[in-house]
């Protein structure tokens, strides 16, 4: 997933690491826009209108997606593939220069989490037009979740497991303390470093600064706001979400970054989230 991950577990079994690769190479398999023979790439490579079956994790991930795009009013969107490419930050990897407003505009035509067609019993999945889908958003959250799952059918009871920067915690640490982690402070804003303690917890953070280019002084970071189809530019430097399910803390993170602070506060209340949101008092160049 163009990424690490890390374990740290007390008592572990002695075949663990195995375990958890093979997790993850299921996830890989079914869910890497980056891993062409993936069956995400081999559904984006297909004419659309074709029926293509998944596997029960890329189900599952798609399920929460879908449910989440809906609840965010677009702010989510697990079909903006086109839009992610054309800004340099898809597998085609950077672009020169800007893209113009025309070609913005075709390719924010060709993305809508509504041109996916799900049948969850029977899992199946095609595309009602040219979209390509894109799981970035909720797939390392959701790495999390099932390497924790694993562990736990292991019968580990304490561990923390990390992939990407997005955490869960389970148990205590062998000196009784709980996993104490800390969310880092978005470069240029000025905010006591936020320190938690997961147990029973997971942790997901976006922002602004983690992937992004500069041109002529502006900066367009790598989370695009699927409404419009552009790098988001509204002063949410950083969102962490602590939630029980990591995918939903991965895919919350990413909603309350697109959106403005005061509809994020809204969204928050609404679904009773627990969010710890950053604002850049100084306006950013271009926004």
């Amino acid at each position: 997933m163009g990424t690490t991950w890390s374990a740290k577990i007390v008592a572990p079994p002695a075949n663990v690491q195995a375990e958890i690769e093979a997790v993850l190479a299921t996830i890989i398999a079914q869910m890497s826009h980056w891993e062409p023979s993936s069956q995400l790439s081999r559904i984006n490579d297909s004419p659309p209108g074709t029926w293509h079956r998944i596997g029960p994790e890329f189900a599952q991930v798609m399920g929460i997606a879908l449910d989440i795009a809906k609840r965010s009013g677009g702010a989510f969107d697990p079909a903006m593939g086109v839009p992610v490419n054309l800004w340099g930050f898809g597998p085609p990897g950077p672009r020169i220069g800007l893209p113009i407003e025309a070609e913005i505009e075709a390719a924010r035509a060709l993305s809508g989490y509504d041109a996916i067609d799900f049948d969850p019993l029977l899992l199946r999945l095609r595309l009602t037009r040219p979209v390509r889908l894109d799981l970035s958003g909720i797939a390392k959250g959701y790495a999390v979740d099932a390497v924790a799952g694993r562990l736990r059918a292991l019968g580990c009871l304490d561990f923390l497991v990390e992939i990407g920067g997005e955490l869960l915690g389970e148990g205590i640490q062998p000196d009784g303390q709980p996993w104490w982690v800390d969310v880092e402070v978005p470069p240029g804003v000025d905010a006591t470093p936020l320190r938690i303690a997961l147990h029973g917890l997971a942790v997901a953070t976006s922002g602004d600064y983690r992937r992004n280019f500069v041109i002529e002084d502006v900066t367009y970071p790598h989370i695009l706001d699927p409404r419009f189809g552009r790098p988001v530019a509204n002063q949410v430097a950083g969102v962490t979400i602590l939630h029980r399910n990591c995918a939903q803390a991965d895919a919350w993170a990413s909603v309350l970054t697109v959106l403005r602070s005061d509809k994020g506060l809204k969204l928050v209340e609404r679904e009773q989230l627990t969010a710890h949101i950053l604002i850049r008092t100084e306006k950013k160049a271009g926004n």
